[in-house]
C-alpha cells in the first residue's frame, strides 16, 4: 500500500486540530485573558531528549486556528534528528495566543515525534536487509492518519489505513468463507483490483493462499525456520509478511529469513511522548 503523505492529509489536520483545542479551549482560555490584548511576546520550543522531529503541520494549524497574527519560523524539517536542548522552532505574536496554543501544539508534536522516533528505531535495527516495516491499524483513536504519516517520518512505512483500502483475510474470515480460496474469489468479486492477503498459520495454508492467488501473505507466528521456507516456496509470487510476537530483540533474525514486509503494533501504540518545552519571553 502507499505511504500517506503529507499533502493528503491538510483536511484531516485541521479537522483533528479544532477537535483538539475545542476540548482543551472550550468557550476561552481565562488564565491568558489576565495577560494584556496587545502584549506581544517570542517563543522557542526545544526537545529535551533526541528524538525524530514530526507534527510541524499540526502545530502550524494551531495557531493559525488559534490567531493568525502568530509567525512560525521552523529551525528543523520534519523527519530531522533532534539533540537534546535543541530549539527547533522560534514563534511570535500576541503572548495570549501563544500560550493558549502551547499545550495544544506540543501535545501534537510530542505524540508524532514519539511515533516517528520509535519508527527509526527500528527502522535502524534491521538497516541493509532490504526488509520493509509496516504500521498497522493499532493507533491512536482519531490519529489514525497523523500516527501513519509519523511512521514514515521514521522511515518506515504504511500498512493498508484501515478496513476499507485493502483486504486482510484472517482464520476466522476464512472459516466464514468455506477456506482461503473461497475467501479471496469472493473478495476478487467485492473490490476487484484492491489488494488481497491472506493470513497463514503453516505452510501448508501458505500453499492454499498460493493457489488461490493472494497479493500478499501474513506470515502469523511461523519459526524462523519455517519462514525461510516459506520464502523458498513462494519464489516471488505473492509479497511476504511476519507478524505476530516480533520485537527488538528478534527482528533481526526476522528480517534476515528474506520476507518482504514485517508488521509491528508497537510502532504507534507503545509510544512515549518525546520531552519537549516552550520558552516564552516578552
Amino acid at each position: 500500500m502507499p505511504n500517506i503523505t503529507l499533502d493528503s492529509l491538510q483536511s484531516s489536520i485541521q479537522d483533528q486540530v479544532r477537535r483538539a483545542l475545542a476540548e482543551d479551549v472550550g468557550d476561552g482560555d481565562i488564565t491568558a485573558a489576565l495577560i494584556p490584548a496587545d502584549r506581544q511576546a517570542q517563543a522557542t520550543i526545544i526537545s529535551r531528549e533526541p528524538a525524530i522531529l514530526c507534527g510541524t503541520a499540526w502545530a502550524d494549524e494551531v495557531f493559525r486556528q488559534v490567531d493568525p497574527q502568530i509567525k512560525i519560523e521552523w529551525l528543523a524539517a520534519d523527519g530531522d534528528r533532534l539533540m537534546p536542548n535543541q530549539p527547533f522552532c522560534r514563534m511570535s505574536g500576541p503572548a495570549r495566543g501563544l500560550l493558549t496554543g502551547e499545550r495544544c501544539a506540543l501535545n501534537f508534536i510530542q505524540t508524532l515525534s514519539a511515533t516517528a522516533t520509535r519508527s527509526q528505531h527500528f527502522a535502524d535495527l534491521v538497516e541493509g536487509t532490504g526488509v520493509k516495516l509496516l504500521d498497522t491499524r493499532k493507533t491512536l483513536p482519531g490519529l489514525r492518519l497523523a500516527q501513519k504519516y509519523a511512521v514514515t517520518c521514521g522511515g518506515c512505512h504504511n500498512h493498508r489505513i484501515g478496513l476499507f483500502d485493502a483486504f486482510l483475510i484472517k482464520e476466522n474470515h476464512i472459516a466464514a468463507c468455506g477456506g482461503i480460496n473461497a475467501a479471496v474469489a469472493q473478495a476478487r468479486v467485492i473490490s476487484p483490483g484492491k489488494p488481497v492477503e491472506v493470513e497463514v498459520e503453516s505452510l501448508d495454508e501458505l500453499r492454499q493462499a498460493l493457489e488461490a492467488g493472494a497479493d500478499i501473505i501474513m506470515l502469523d507466528e511461523l519459526s524462523n525456520d519455517d519462514m525461510r521456507t516459506a520464502v523458498q516456496i513462494t519464489a516471488g509470487k505473492a509479497k511476504l509478511e511476519a507478524s505476530g510476537g516480533i520485537n527488538e530483540s528478534t527482528l533481526r533474525a526476522v528480517a534476515e529469513t528474506g520476507v518482504d514486509y514485517i508488521s509491528i503494533g508497537s510502532l504507534t501504540k507503545d509510544v512515549k511522548a518525546v520531552d519537549l518545552s516552550m520558552r516564552l519571553s516578552m
